[in-house]
């Protein structure tokens, strides 16, 4: 099973290639405290049809390019 990831488009506006970032939110396991922490990700977009804002589902996939790893699943 490929892994999957929900994220949020940041920039649109590189050729068959969008922007988003991944926010993952844990508790911390002896302070309690809501830790957040966000990552970057290069996607292969075929259509061109996303804009900042929108929120997407990402999977992994074979390497496309040298920093592109993940590819749109579907928008949310």
């Amino acid at each position: 099973m490929k892994k999957q990831l929900t994220a949020t488009v940041i920039s649109a506006k590189m050729q068959k290639t969008v922007k988003v970032q991944v926010i993952r939110k844990w508790a911390h396991p002896v302070y309690k405290k809501i830790i957040t922490k966000k990552k970057n990700y290069l996607v292969h977009n075929e259509k061109l049809d996303l804009k900042p804002g929108d929120k997407v589902i990402i999977e992994e996939t074979k390497p496309i390019s040298k920093k592109k790893t993940w590819q749109i699943e579907s928008k949310v």
